[in-house]
């Protein structure tokens, strides 16, 4: 283990000097890869390190205890144990550390919320769930960028289609892919009973232009005049923009800026991360069920997780944890979720390494 940890702090020293050279500082593409695995990889080699000096420690505590007597020695024992304890916390935190990393862990991710079954209720709870991950956002000093927004007449959301940018927030939004439910007695509801509604959220990476090449060729891209609630005009030119990607089918259609340049790059951008996620699911042989894993068909029966007002409950279904801090969650303390989500991904990739 210690040849692989004295690997691993050379290779980072490698890539701290190549952040100041002039090959990498000069290509633009070359420096965002090499300042983001070098920002992955701090944690560890800062975690390496400590446990060079605590186990330096260790060891010259026993080596002087060879030599001492009475006190000194009480002394140099107590410094011994209390190094070995703390030699065995950084092991298990390196045992954590060294779990392959995610390719994607670093990059900014396009999140789509889409309201499902339930009607108007559910365009108010995709209104929900945009506010309470902009509102983690801000607490993670993360950026949103709200790429194209459709709001339905009653103040919900049919659609949001946003960019987030953080260091962090691929690594800890990657969970939040899938249908999700809320239990509440709705605004438009008389009698004052409960419904169950949903909402989708999709979860992407953003893909750089290097990483997915688009033929022209393979677009078909349609100009029309922008329109707001109600079929109204936003724009008298035809700036809206909708491009269909021919090989795969998907489309994507942006007219929020009153640019026709602005609505096509926004488009472009989304398109991209799209076929970067369609490319990867191929990749893993998993396309079809991955993609109806998050996405599903928005069913009221399918869920990753549920909202329950009358009880102030969260569940993740996948892992059958249970929160009764509803709306403190909504207001944007997702942590404690995704806390539980992440320590149990984590325990499943230990019991895989386990059995490699």
């Amino acid at each position: 283990m210690l040849d692989r940890l004295l690997e691993i702090e050379a290779e980072y020293q490698a890539l701290e000097e190549s952040l100041g050279s002039q090959e990498v500082l000069s290509d633009q593409a070359k420096l965002r890869d090499a300042s983001r695995r070098y920002k992955q990889q701090t944690p560890l080699v800062t975690c390496i390190r400590e446990y060079q000096d605590v186990s330096g420690n260790a060891e010259a505590a026993r080596e002087l205890m060879a030599d001492a007597k009475g006190a000194e020695r009480e002394q140099l024992q107590a410094e011994l144990e209390t190094a070995q304890s703390r030699m065995a916390e950084l092991e298990e935190r390196l045992k954590i550390l060294l779990l392959p990393t995610d390719p994607n862990d670093g990059k900014n991710l396009i999140v789509e919320i889409r309201g499902a079954e339930g009607g108007e209720e559910a365009n108010l709870f995709a209104h929900d769930l945009f506010d309470m991950y902009s509102a983690w956002a801000v607490r993670n000093s993360w950026s949103i960028e709200v790429l194209s927004l459709d709001k339905s007449p009653m103040g919900g959301i049919n659609q949001v289609t946003m960019l987030v940018k953080g260091d962090t927030a691929w690594t800890r939004l990657r969970f939040e892919g899938g249908p999700h439910r809320v239990q509440r007695v709705p605004v438009t509801e008389a009698q004052g009973r409960i419904h169950t509604s949903s909402a989708t959220v999709m979860v992407m990476p953003e893909a750089e232009e290097v990483e997915v090449e688009i033929d022209e060729k393979d677009l078909n891209i349609d100009v029309y005049r922008a329109s707001g609630p109600g079929g109204q005009g936003v724009n008298t030119t035809d700036s809206a923009v909708r491009i269909t990607h021919i090989p795969s089918g998907l489309v994507v259609a942006m007219q929020d800026e009153r640019s026709q340049l602005q609505n096509r790059l926004r488009a472009m951008t989304v398109l991209r991360s799209r076929l970067l996620k369609l490319r990867e699911d191929e990749q893993a042989e998993k396309m079809s069920a991955e993609r109806k894993a998050q996405v599903g068909k928005g069913g009221r029966g399918e869920k990753i997780r549920t909202y329950n007002f009358k009880e102030n409950r969260v569940t993740d279904h996948r892992i059958g944890f249970t929160l009764y801090q509803l709306q403190d969650v909504l207001a944007g303390n997702v942590d404690p979720v995704v806390d539980a989500l992440t320590a149990q991904f984590e325990i499943e990739q230990l019991a895989g390494a386990k059995n490699d």
